[in-house]
């Protein structure tokens, strides 16, 4: 289903690209540069809904086509959101906007590859290896958080509202698909015969999942 989406809003964008690039190459009644202020929220699942902060510069390359590039960040400490993927996230994002607009709004399909950034996003239990503890109740092993950075692909709808020249508000909406690599870590259990903790090592392959994603904003053209 999230393949079928992505497939389906890239043809939509490659036709509407290639339409409007024998027009004239930038449109008087539109201003080249904009930069705005957004709201972004991301979905991974019920109850996991992460609420941030960002921004967005766009080159208007005519009318119909736009270059972006956003960037967010969601300062609340995600627990269990994205296949374990934790902690605070951070979105980077590059690609281009195509569509129509008309004299007081527009509507366009939008593809902005780019990377996502869990703080904690990769997660192990290592063995205490130098002065390890001993005796009863001894834990001898530690739980390590890294950071995980992997790739994004922003897919979705924009409607644009001008109410002047010089101010654009807009709203976004769509798919996030994201690539989780494949991960190898420990899992502790515990030996029900001699009472102590077992670290197991195995493998969580690579998977693609679509997160729904939200943005509203406020920007001045210029």
């Amino acid at each position: 289903m999230k393949r079928k989406l992505f497939f389906t809003i890239t043809a939509i964008g490659i036709c509407l690209l290639f339409g409007p690039l024998n027009t004239r190459a930038q449109s008087a009644d539109v201003p080249k540069y904009e930069v705005a202020a957004d709201f972004a929220s991301i979905t991974f699942g019920p109850g996991h809904t992460e609420l941030g902060l960002g921004g967005r510069f766009t080159y208007n390359l005519n009318e119909h086509v736009a270059l972006e590039a956003a960037g967010y960040f969601f300062p609340r400490k995600c627990v269990f959101c994205a296949r374990g993927n934790d902690g605070r996230i951070t979105e980077g994002l590059f690609g281009v906007k195509v569509g129509k607009r008309f004299k007081k709004w527009g509507i366009f399909a939008k593809a902005r590859p780019g990377v996502i950034s869990f703080g904690d996003g990769k997660f192990d239990v290592v063995p205490i290896t130098v002065n390890p503890p001993t005796g009863v109740g001894a834990f001898p092993f530690n739980f390590v958080t890294k950071r995980l950075t992997t790739f994004a692909m922003d897919v979705g709808g924009v409607l644009e509202f001008y109410p002047t020249r010089r101010i654009v508000t807009r709203i976004d909406f769509g798919d996030t698909l994201i690539h989780y690599g494949p991960y190898t870590n420990n899992f502790l259990t515990f030996d029900p015969t001699t009472g102590k903790g077992v670290l197991i090592r195995a493998t969580t392959p690579s998977q693609t999942r679509g997160s729904v994603q939200f943005m509203a904003g406020v920007g001045f053209r210029f």
